[in-house]
C-alpha cells in the first residue's frame, strides 16, 4: 500500500523520568495515507536493546490509552506500563479516526477499513526502518485484531489478537441485530447481503440509521471483506491468542475459532477478565460494563504475564 504523497516525518519527544517510573515516554508522530498517526512510545528505561509490542486500538474513535472522548478507561495505557515493568517496549496511538474527525476535509464515506491497515502498516515500517528493536510484536484489541493480522503479514516477528473476532463483522451484527430486533432480521439481512456483495442498500430499514446510513456502508462493505479466520491463518509467525472469559462483546469461543484456523498459535483464556482486562466475578452485564470507564481500576496483572511471556518466547 503505497503512500500517496510525501511527508517530512515529524517527531515530538518528551522524556519523562519520574522518580517513580522506570520508563521513558516518547510522543511519536507518523504519516499515513489520509492522515498523521500519533501515539506514545514508551520503553523500559536502562535497558540498551529490547522487544517492541504496537498496540492497535478497537473499534470507535479509540485514543492510544483506550478512550473514546469523556469516556476514560486507559487500559491500553495500564497494559503498557505493565509491559514496560516487563522491560518490553510498547507504542500505542490514537486511531486514525480520532485525528480525521477533526477536519472539514474527509467525508465520511470516505473512511475505509483499509485506512486503519494503511496506519499499522506504516507505523510497523517506521519502526522496522529504525532497526532500534530486537523483534517487532503486532498486538490488536477488538477490531485492531483484525487490522493487526492484516498488517502483521510478511512484516512482523509476531502477532497478538487480543479480544478479536473470528467472523466477518456482517455475520457478527446480524447476530447481535437479530437478538436486539428479531422482528426486523429480514431487513438486517437484506442490508447485509447486499453490502456484503459490494453493493449499498438505499432501502434499508430507517430504524437502522445508525449503522447501515448510507455514508457508513462504504466503510461496512470495506470490512466486510475479510475474514479474521482466513486473514490468521495466512500468518506463519508466532501467533498468541487472548480472550477473557467475561468478555461479553466478544466471547471466548471467538478465541478457540481463530486459534483453531491457526493451528501452530498459543491461545490463553484469562478467567473472569472482561472485554478491557478489568476483573470481573459475577455474571452481571451492568456490573461488567461500569468497569469500562472506570479509570481507577486496575486492570488484570494475568494478561500483562501472558502478553510478555510470549514475547519473551519468540526467536
Amino acid at each position: 500500500m503505497k503512500h500517496k504523497f510525501t511527508i517530512i516525518l515529524y517527531i515530538f519527544s518528551v522524556y519523562l523520568f519520574a522518580q517513580e517510573s522506570n520508563f521513558i515516554e516518547t510522543v511519536i508522530s507518523i504519516p499515513s495515507e489520509k492522515t498523521t498517526i500519533n501515539g506514545t512510545l514508551l520503553a523500559p528505561e536502562n535497558v540498551a536493546k529490547t522487544s517492541l509490542i504496537i498496540l492497535i486500538p478497537g473499534s470507535g474513535n479509540t485514543d492510544r490509552d483506550g478512550n473514546q472522548g469523556q469516556l476514560k478507561g486507559n487500559y491500553l495505557k495500564y497494559l503498557a506500563k505493565g509491559l514496560a515493568e516487563e522491560s518490553i517496549a510498547s507504542f500505542r496511538y490514537d486511531k486514525s479516526t480520532v485525528e480525521l474527525s477533526k477536519s472539514e476535509n474527509i467525508k465520511e464515506e470516505e473512511i475505509s477499513f483499509d485506512d486503519f491497515i494503511d496506519d499499522a502498516i506504516a507505523v510497523i515500517d517506521y519502526f522496522k526502518d529504525k532497526e532500534q528493536f530486537t523483534k517487532i510484536i503486532i498486538a490488536g484489541h477488538s477490531q485492531g485484531s483484525l487490522v493487526g493480522m492484516i498488517a502483521a503479514h510478511l512484516r512482523a516477528d509476531g502477532f497478538i489478537s487480543i479480544a478479536g473476532a473470528s467472523r466477518p463483522i456482517n455475520e457478527i451484527l446480524l447476530e447481535q441485530l437479530s437478538v436486539q430486533a428479531p422482528a426486523w432480521k429480514e431487513d438486517i439481512a437484506k442490508t447485509l447481503d447486499s453490502m456484503k456483495i459490494g453493493k449499498i442498500d438505499k432501502e434499508y430499514n430507517k430504524l437502522f440509521y445508525a449503522i447501515f446510513r448510507e455514508s457508513v456502508q462504504p466503510f461496512l462493505i470495506s470490512w466486510i471483506k475479510y475474514d479474521p479466520q482466513n486473514e490468521i491463518r495466512k500468518l506463519d509467525i508466532p501467533v498468541l491468542i487472548v480472550n477473557g472469559s467475561r468478555d461479553i462483546q466478544v466471547p471466548a469461543s471467538d478465541a478457540a475459532l481463530l486459534h483453531k484456523a491457526n493451528g501452530n498459535s498459543k491461545l490463553e483464556i484469562i478467567e473472569d477478565m472482561n472485554h478491557v482486562f478489568r476483573n470481573v466475578t459475577v455474571d452481571d452485564r451492568a456490573q461488567n460494563l461500569e468497569t469500562y470507564y472506570n479509570i481507577e481500576l486496575p486492570i488484570m496483572k494475568e494478561v500483562v504475564t501472558v502478553i510478555s511471556n510470549f514475547v519473551n518466547s519468540v526467536k
